[in-house]
């Protein structure tokens, strides 16, 4: 297949973009680098720089593309809250105007990367896609209303979309890796730690209700994220938007990452407790029984092979 990934130059988008490569799809990944980085976008994919807005009509309109996938955000929750109509804009705003572009250029499959921030603080866990939709933050509402667009445009327009809904992604496949400007991930700060370019990690809270007393979250790896984003990708179907959570169905607490990472990396870390963050909550996991009864996934990859890959990542 012909295929279009928006944000292929970001983290998630770009192992996603290698691994339809090797798969046998042919790719071109749309991305204005505002975050992402050219020379992550992998050998064999085709790069056009340029906004959903200004460009994505522009590449699809009789370029024979057969789906698009969506990863092209904005994506940090405290600058959401600070600046939300960066976020409606940027998210909700692009979004629209790539569906268009879609819909004009007659290309109807798309598989949307999600938040499971889209749940907002959960009442019971793990989280599963019928439970409440709550977001306490205008990252998780902006992406909750792509969602709801997605819903309409298969609805009104025919559109197949799968929406996937996961919490923390973490790993790396090879010189596809995490870089961000601003690090807001506890495994990369963790790692940076080990790197000598921060003294210690910082940990919030130490009496949660949970088995070492920090907060439990989920992650899954990226390699088994992206496999998600492929197996997707064939479940697209015209009329329906399917939602899938993706989770490790356990997850994992802060002590446990920062314990895995001083083993993987061999350095101390050594680690700062400190008083609860305001609305952090104790347990945030996702069930991923619903696309493993659908589509036969599930995570591969445990904590250890995901701080292992960052860290070989981390050490280029």
């Amino acid at each position: 297949m012909k295929l279009l990934v928006t944000g292929g130059a970001g983290y998630i988008g770009s192992v996603v973009s290698a691994q339809l490569l090797e798969a046998g799809h042919e790719v071109v990944v749309l991305d204005d680098l505002s975050t992402g980085h050219d020379d992550a976008v992998p050998a064999g994919a085709r790069l056009v720089r340029g906004t959903l807005r200004d460009s994505a009509f522009e590449v699809l309109d009789g370029a024979g593309f057969d789906a698009v996938l969506h990863f092209a955000a904005k994506s940090l929750v405290g600058e959401s809250v600070a600046n939300p109509a960066k976020y409606w804009d940027g998210n909700v705003g692009e979004s629209l105007a790539l569906f268009d572009a879609m819909r004009r250029a007659g290309v109807g499959r798309i598989v949307f990367s999600s938040t499971a921030a889209t749940y907002g603080e959960p009442e019971s866990t793990p989280i599963l896609e019928t439970d409440p939709t709550r977001p306490t933050n205008p990252y998780g509402a902006s992406k909750l209303a792509i969602d709801t667009i997605l819903t309409e445009y298969a609805r009104l327009y025919g559109f197949g979309a799968v929406s996937l809904r996961y919490f923390n992604v973490a790993g790396a496949l090879g010189p596809q890796g995490e870089r961000h400007t601003v690090e807001t991930h506890l495994i990369p700060n963790v790692l940076k730690v080990a790197l000598g370019e921060k003294d210690a990690v910082s940990v919030f809270g130490t009496d949660y209700p949970t088995e070492d007393g920090t907060c439990v979250r989920d992650y899954v790896h990226v390699v088994d994220l992206g496999r998600a984003h492929l197996l997707a990708l064939d479940d697209t179907e015209s009329g329906a938007h399917r939602i899938y959570n993706l989770g490790s169905g356990s997850g994992y607490s802060v002590n446990e990452v920062v314990e895995v990472c001083r083993a993987v990396t061999g350095h101390a870390i050594p680690a700062v407790y400190g008083d609860r963050r305001p609305g952090d909550p104790a347990v945030l996991v996702a069930s991923s029984e619903k696309i493993n009864a659908a589509l036969g996934w599930k995570p591969e990859r445990d904590l250890t092979q995901m701080v292992t890959d960052a860290w070989g990542f981390a050490r280029r």
